[in-house]
């Protein structure tokens, strides 16, 4: 019984809370249409809620199919289920049971919102069984989580959609994805272990030309999506006015995943790279400072339309 608060301990950390971050794109939809009504807002947080247990148990998986390789790396030796704090019986267990709250909790809310938390994890358990280990087909799962993330929003809330709304997210996720390969590539470079097998098909050259084409995809799709209702986008094309902070954020990322840049910063941040973009959202000043400009604009131009100051 002593033990029972370590483990306890060990599987909310082995959970990822940190991680629930990501989640809150469900919030998108709701945000993009500038909605204020409190029953939208209330199921895209349900849908948080769904999406917050379901990634934590994949999360779960995932560590306990890993458990063997994560004791070779430098940081993920220290994850619970490799260190052998949680025991893999009682993370099996807790992944199991957290899956069918996350499948209970998403049904009550819309059928077709089930269908979506059902699909992510499908494809996140295909991933935890052999798609990271193939190259290129490990970055379109990543990126799909990101996806199926804003559409949970959308299916939750029964709000209609740009399909460059949608594609602008799933660049940006492929983005994320390519700078997460990219930045364990160099760190497995640099201390001559492989921490990943797919990294053993991938190069810096073919990361950094597959970047620069998300990259520059990611930011005409949101141009796009902010031009206005007339290439069926943003309902105002005074979103445009939000379009400088989405370059600026994906400079800034880029300048952040930069090895000279990553050196400089290593002594002082060490847990802040590229590998974890949880880390540099929660960590980082300048990306931080750009969300909240991207965010304040945003609003500010929403709620301008809505009151009709704005066309």
């Amino acid at each position: 019984m002593a033990e029972q608060p370590g483990v306890i301990q060990a599987l909310i950390a082995a959970c990822r809370p940190r991680q629930w971050t990501k989640n809150l794109l469900v919030y998108a939809s709701a945000l993009f249409s500038f909605q204020l009504n409190p029953q939208i807002w209330w199921a895209s947080t349900e849908a948080l809620a769904a999406f917050c247990l379901v990634s934590s148990a994949v999360y779960l998986l995932n560590d306990v199919i890993d458990r063997e390789a994560d004791r070779a790396h430098p940081s993920k030796c220290r994850r619970p289920i490799a260190s052998g704090a949680l025991p893999v019986p009682i993370a099996l267990a807790a992944a199991a049971l957290i899956t069918g709250f996350s499948l209970l909790i998403a049904a009550a809310v819309a059928p077709s919102l089930a269908g979506v938390i059902a699909g992510y994890a499908v494809i996140q358990i295909a991933y935890c069984l052999g798609l990271k280990r193939q190259p290129l087909l490990d970055l379109f799962c990543i990126a799909s989580g990101f996806l199926l993330r804003a559409l949970a929003g959308l299916v939750a809330t029964g709000l209609g959609s740009s399909p460059w709304f949608l594609l602008t997210i799933g660049l940006l996720a492929l983005f994320l994805a390519v700078e997460k390969r990219k930045a364990e590539l160099r760190i497995s470079i640099d201390r001559g272990v492989v921490t990943r097998q797919v990294l053993l098909r991938y190069s810096l050259p073919l990361l950094q030309r597959l970047e620069s084409l998300v990259a520059s995809s990611a930011f005409m799709a949101y141009a796009l999506w902010s031009a206005g209702p007339t290439l069926r986008g943003a309902s105002t094309s005074w979103m445009l006015l939000t379009v400088p902070f989405v370059i600026a954020g994906i400079f800034r990322y880029q300048l952040l995943s930069d090895p000279e840049e990553t050196e400089r910063r290593c002594a002082r941040y060490p847990d802040r790279n590229c590998e974890k973009p949880e880390e540099i959202l929660l960590g980082d000043r300048g990306i931080q400072l750009t969300l909240l400009g991207w965010l304040a604009t945003a609003i500010v131009v929403g709620m301008g339309h809505r009151l009709g100051w704005l066309a």
